[in-house]
């Protein structure tokens, strides 16, 4: 039996006050009370609270009737901003979310270096800026979160990052030496998976992310809670084996499955068959709309070997909704279809498969949105997909 005292009970009904407020957007006392069976006197006191915090505001809706306009809440989206960071193989993505999620800034930088401690200098610096920035809001530059493109352990340390064979890095302590405070470390996938449900699968209780960037990583949530394993390293499905005695992979082993169905093995691959040289997403698309079929094929080989791992995991998590976040797929109008052709199996299971929306800003929006969360001490949250979806322009910018 869960027990506790009044301070105790009034963080719970804080808890959810806020979250009715994020869900509806804008909604009187009244219609809280009503969802959540909280007595008036108690909401009266909470949102007079939240209102000294500066967390929310109230508006005056238009009102045709005889009587008082009603008064609606909201969350106050300008009192704090998150820093979400996606730490991958070449470049960093920074981006600025406010307190009801939305993008404000977005900046790519890319990498002269891959030494770790050069690396730490720029993100200090960054932080540092992104902190000035937005000291003039209530509560500042709230808090950061890193999504790192390895396995992060239940300490919140690097454990291994296979692209930079980064091992054991306390990047947290790191930042902290540099003076940066509030910051948090967490898988790539992890976040994108959180993002996903955060922002566009609310009621998918039980959600496949599949990563395919710089290697493939996965997000898991069961029952709607996301799951990270006994050391934090669930997930790392890009080094399962599917062909034995194959390909030779970072992490140690042989025909891991990032070695055939990552983005850079596509760009390795389609270069064998092309005659001129494809670096970039945009090229891809070019020799779509051309109809080449030399890329076609490469791109059906890919998917041929992507749908291998797919089979595996299906039949071991039974997935309702799985979310593959690939530009590759995004820009592939078939991709879907090929997929499914391949998922024909009478014992895999699963609801849906898609491909995300939120694309390569999936996991920084979701270390924006956990940082929300976190901040507020919200049990669930529930944030509307407005600005986040990556452009067809930033898409275009980005090369393997």
């Amino acid at each position: 039996m869960i027990t506790g005292d009044g301070s105790y009970i009034k963080k719970i009904n804080r808890s959810n006050i806020l979250t009715e407020i994020f869900e509806h957007h804008k909604i009187s006392r009244a219609s809280i009370s009503k969802v959540t069976g909280l007595n008036k006197a108690t909401i009266s006191v909470q949102v007079n609270d939240l209102l000294v915090e500066n967390l929310i505001y109230e508006s005056q809706e238009e009102h045709y009737t005889v009587g008082r306009r009603p008064i609606s809440l909201s969350i106050n989206e300008q009192a704090a901003y998150f820093l979400g960071i996606d730490l991958d193989y070449g470049h960093i993505l920074f981006n600025i979310a406010d307190l009801k999620g939305n993008t404000v800034k977005y900046e790519r930088v890319d990498l002269k270096t891959d030494i770790y401690d050069e690396i730490v200098l720029v993100l200090a610096e960054r932080i540092k800026k992104y902190q000035q920035e937005f000291e003039m809001a209530h509560y500042g530059l709230v808090q950061t979160v890193i999504a790192i493109h390895g396995t992060v352990s239940s300490d919140k340390k690097i454990h291994f990052v296979p692209r930079y064979q980064w091992r054991d890095k306390d990047i947290v302590d790191d930042l902290k030496s540099q003076g940066i405070e509030n910051i948090s470390i967490e898988n790539n996938a992890n976040l994108s998976a959180y993002a996903e449900r955060i922002f566009q699968y609310h009621k998918s209780d039980h959600l496949l992310n599949i990563n395919l960037s710089s290697g493939i990583g996965s997000g898991i949530i069961v029952n709607g809670v996301l799951q990270t394993g006994y050391h934090g390293h669930a997930g790392e499905m890009g080094h399962m084996i599917i062909y034995p005695k194959g390909k030779p992979c970072r992490c140690g082993n042989e025909g891991c499955w990032e070695r055939y169905a990552s983005e850079p093995s596509f760009f390795e691959n389609v270069n064998k068959y092309v005659e001129t040289k494809v670096e970039t997403h945009a090229d891809i698309k070019k020799l779509l709309n051309e109809k080449n079929e030399n890329v076609i094929f490469a791109l059906n080989e890919w998917i041929s070997d992507l749908t291998i791992g797919l089979n595996n995991v299906i039949n071991i998590y039974n997935p309702e909704m799985i979310v593959l976040n690939s530009p590759i797929l995004k820009i592939y109008p078939q991709a879907l279809e090929e997929i499914k052709k391949h998922l024909i199996s009478s014992v895999s299971h699963y609801r849906d498969i898609v491909i995300s929306g939120l694309g390569a800003k999936a996991s920084v929006v979701g270390a924006c949105a956990i940082g929300i969360q976190r901040f507020l001490e919200l049990s669930r949250l529930t944030l509307s997909e407005t600005n986040n979806s990556i452009s067809e322009n930033e898409r275009s910018a980005f090369s393997l």
